[in-house]
Order: C-alpha cells, then structure tokens, then sequence
C-alpha cells in the first residue's frame, strides 16, 4: 500500500503542477504577447487510452514551453524545476526536446486488481505526446536505468507490440511502469496492468473513452481556443468517494479553459438526460438592482426570481456537488454568506420559506466589507411586487414577534423603516462606587423603497452608504464591467467577486483555500476578481462559466 501512496504523491504533484503551471502561464503569456499563443483546435488525442469508465480525465492541449515562454526565470520555472528534480529528471535536458503539445492526466480504474480484501488502488495514467520518439524512448530508458542504479528491480515484457518497463520494487518504495506508444505518445503508469488496459483501449476502441457516449456529447460542448479540458463521469467519481446519492441528475460533466482579452475563461457544461427547465427566464442584460450595490461590495449575486430556486436545475446541481465532494448535503453556501445564516438565526427565519419564496422579480445580494469587524455588512435589493408587499409585511410581523421595535427614520430625506431592539447598558462610577444603567437602541435591520426596489441592509452605515453615494453604484464600475463583459448573454445572473476585497472572508470560512493560493501563488497573486454565470439554451445540459479577470489585463 506504501508503494501506491508513494506513486500516488508523485502523479498528484504533476496533476497540480501541470494545472498551476497552465492557469498561472495564461496570464504571464497573454498578458504580455498575446499573439504569440495560438489557440488549440482539436480534442485530447490520449482519449483513446483512456478506458470509458474513467471517472476523470485533465488534458493541457498545448506545450507549456509555449505557455511560459515569456515568463522567464520566475516562479513558474522554479515550480517545474523543482518537480522534476525530486523525481531524480533534468527537465531541460531530458524532457523538453521532445515534449510535444498535449499533457494528460487520468485515473483509469477505481481499482487495479479489483479485490477488495486489500483496498482500493486507482489506477493512474499520464500520457506525454512527443514530436520525436526517439528521443522520449531514450528518456524512459534512462529513466528506469537510475532506478536501477537505487536499488528497483527491472522488468521488460512485449505486449501486443510495445515495450513495456517496470520496476518489481518492494511495497515500501515507489512503482512505475512506462512505455512509449507508437510514434504518438509516452506513457507512465502505477501498475503495469495500467499499461496493458491502455493498450487494449487502443486497440478495442469500444472499450476507450471516445465510444462513450456521454463523452461524445460532452466534448462536443468544448469550446474553440480551449488551451485545456477535464472531463468527469459523476456517477464513477461518487462511486470512486464511496457514495450513495440521493439525487443522480447530472451524469457527466466538462471544463475547458480559454483565453480572454481581459483574462481567463472557465466552461462548463453539466450533462443530463432529462429534460433541463430554468428556474427563471433569462436575462438580456444585468439587474437594476445592481444600481443599488456599492462599488465597494466585495460579493455580489444578482438574478430574478428566486421562489423556485430549491427545485431548479440549479439546486439539483449544487445538492449532487455538494454530496460528492463534502460526502453529504453540507449547506457550504452558509459557511460563505454566513451573515445570511446569522441573520436566520438571529430571525429564528428560514431563508428559502420566509423571503426567497415572494421573490419572483429581479435581485441582488451582496456584501461589504466591515473596516472594524470581521462580519461584512449585507444589501439585498429586489423588485417590487405584490409578493413583495406581502413579504416585506410578514417580515415586519416576524420583527415584532420577536420583541423588535419597527421604527421610521430619515436618511438624507428618505423615509426608511428600522428594525431596532432596546438594551440596556450598564457603567460604574469610580468614585461614588455607583452602578448607573442606560438604554441603547441596536438597528437589528432597515428597508426602504428606491425607484421600483426594496432594499435592504444590515445596518445604517450600509444604507447611507447606498443614499450618499448613487453615482458609485457596481454597475457602473469598471472592473464588473469587464468582467461581466466576457459572460455571453443572454443568462440567469452573475455572482460576482471582488478578490481582493474578499480574500480575507473566504479564507476565514474556507481555510483549504490558504493551500490552493500557495499551489497557485502566481495566479492569485494576479488575480482581481471572478465572475460565475449559467447560460445556454440546450435543454439537456447546464452550461455556465467562470470568468477570472486578472490584474493589468
């Protein structure tokens, strides 16, 4: 098991280096040369080595030679250096000179000997293209060669026409299988088993990823330009954590990544064979209630018609996700908004059942960032209605049941409604030993009608902050502007985050994010804010995309 888990840690850093390297290189590359970087054109060629029941399969669809070459001697070079140096290679001198344009990275098998008397190994497989073969032949060669010189134990065979290499290492210390694959490709595996399933992929193509089916039409949502593609079958990556879901909608899914003139673009398309119905119609351009969220916000989520957000597409999506990556149905959304879950608590509310369920027109959500606390303040601006009226009244009533006061107030000649509580404060005298007490008032929350919104806010600092500055609205700053910019229309909203202005809340809630921004410091580093959508118009997929605006672009 040692001997898995080592391999295991090597194949994992190459995963993440190859990722970091890619996405850090588009901005280093882009920014400053952009015509230099043509875009790739066709789909992973290592596909067919690939088995269907893969659960996931990443393919960087260019060299990164070309994607850094401008970078220099920087991070980007260390990082690279630094890999293959702990797997004993010179990466200039060994790898590079026939390193050709595609990178994949698969696992092929949940497990390699299917016995489930000694656990679980996933079969690994990388696949290198290589414009000469000659050379890659003499790599591996070497390669095994220091091996043996450590102390592993060599082993050749001939399969069906290829040379196999493998080391008959003991438990305690790393496997290793290569080959090299006709004139097209080096492979490397955990197991030599993992070679041999490739091979017979190859040469019975009803058994390789490009005769599934799902996979056929996944890649067919792959977009022109996409310079890197990761395709997952959902139902095998559950079944891969050990799940049972209670929800299968979506049965497979693809990412790609592109370049943007303004920075870098993430799609994805969520496959299905039922019919899709969006929770609302979509959108042609951005929300008014955008006009209503200071520039300063460091989240914002806007859309329309929230009533029927739990039994959306959507919904189903983020329940699947969540059960497969947290092993259940964590409500993770609360850990980022939890100024939202507090105010549920506080409210003793539901948010769904007590405000989302009369929202039916146009909003927007968002936070700012507090200067002396660590709790952002919150807006929530939406369209008046019938249902709104009705809302706002329940929440009033709500409000008073819970000991609140509903007072009026007059912000710069704007009538809004405070939802205050009484408290008393008490303050001893140092002099006559003397307790004296004194009330205060705590504004729990305010709303008001501007144009044809309701809005609200946490506090009054928030609200003055939305009356006193009409012309610093988000939808008229520069930055959204571009980023929402690179989303096509029409769609069903944005959630839009400003990096810099939230970085410190997200860490706070999501302390894994620390490790995923030293992996990827050069792009985070760059990184100015991102932008998430749902768009498309196909009703058996789910199709949106991320949008990573980065700085000085």
């Amino acid at each position: 098991m040692n001997r898995q888990r080592s391999f295991i840690g090597f194949i994992v850093a190459g995963a993440i280096a190859l990722l970091v390297i890619a996405i850090a290189s588009f901005y280093w590359f882009f920014a400053k040369n952009p015509a230099n970087l043509i875009a790739s054109t066709r789909q992973p060629s290592a596909a067919i080595f690939v088995s269907k029941l893969s659960p996931v399969m990443v393919s960087l669809l260019t060299n990164p030679d070309r994607l850094q070459a401008l970078e220099g001697e920087g991070e980007l070079s260390k990082l690279k250096t630094s890999l293959f140096a702990k797997s004993g290679i010179d990466y200039k001198q060994e790898v590079q000179p026939w390193l050709g344009d595609e990178i994949t990275l698969a696992i092929t098998t949940l497990d390699i000997d299917r016995d489930l008397e000694n656990g679980q190994q996933p079969g690994y497989l990388l696949a290198l293209a290589t414009k000469q073969p000659e050379k890659s032949r003499e790599f591996v060669e070497l390669l095994f060669s220091k091996r043996a010189l450590s102390g592993a134990n060599l082993a050749v065979e001939q399969y069906k026409g290829v040379k196999l290499i493998s080391d008959n290492s003991q438990p305690e210390q790393d496997l290793l299988a290569g080959a090299v694959v006709g004139e097209g490709f080096v492979l490397f595996a955990n197991d030599p088993k993992v070679l041999r399933d490739a091979i017979n992929n190859v040469q019975a193509p009803d058994l390789n990823l490009t005769s599934s089916l799902e996979y056929q039409k996944a890649i067919k949502q792959f977009p022109k330009g996409g310079l890197a593609v990761a395709f997952l079958n959902l139902p095998i990556v559950a079944k891969w954590q050990g799940l049972e879901l209670p929800e299968q909608t979506y049965n497979s899914e693809i990412i790609s990544l592109a370049l943007n003139p303004k920075g870098l673009l993430a799609e994805t398309s969520f496959l299905t064979s039922s019919e899709i119905v969006s929770p609302s119609s979509p959108l042609s351009k951005p929300v008014g209630a955008l006009q209503y969220v200071p520039a300063s916000a460091g989240l914002a989520i806007s859309g329309s018609n929230l009533s029927n957000l739990g039994n959306s597409d959507l919904a189903k999506l983020w329940r699947q996700a969540t059960a497969t990556i947290y092993g259940s149905g964590e409500d993770v959304v609360s850990r980022l908004a939890k100024p939202l879950a507090d105010v549920q608590k506080r409210w003793g509310i539901n948010l769904p059942e007590d405000i989302f369920s009369w929202v039916q027109g146009e909003y927007a959500i968002a936070l700012l960032p507090a200067k002396e606390q660590t709790i952002p303040h919150w807006i929530f601006a939406v369209e008046k209605s019938e249902s709104v009226e009705k809302g706002v009244a329940r929440l009033d009533a709500i409000a008073l049941s819970n000991g609140l006061s509903i007072n009026p107030l007059t912000i710069d000649e704007q009538k809004i409604s405070a939802w205050t509580e009484l408290t008393t404060a008490t303050k001893k005298s140092d002099v006559k030993e003397e307790t004296s007490f004194s009330i205060e008032t705590k504004v729990r929350g305010l709303h008001t009608t501007l144009g044809n919104y309701e809005i609200f806010t946490s506090d009054l600092e928030t609200m003055d902050e939305i009356l006193t500055t009409k012309d610093n609205s988000l939808i008229d700053n520069p930055n959204f502007k571009d980023s929402i910019a690179a989303i096509p229309l029409p769609n069903q909203g944005y959630v839009y985050l400003d990096w810099t202005k939230s970085q410190n809340l997200l860490e706070r809630q999501v302390p894994i994010l620390k490790l995923v921004e030293v992996l990827g410091k050069p792009f985070f580093n760059n990184l100015r804010s991102l932008t998430v959508s749902s768009y498309g118009t196909d009703t058996r997929s789910l199709k949106g995309g991320v949008f990573f605006k980065l700085n000085n672009s």
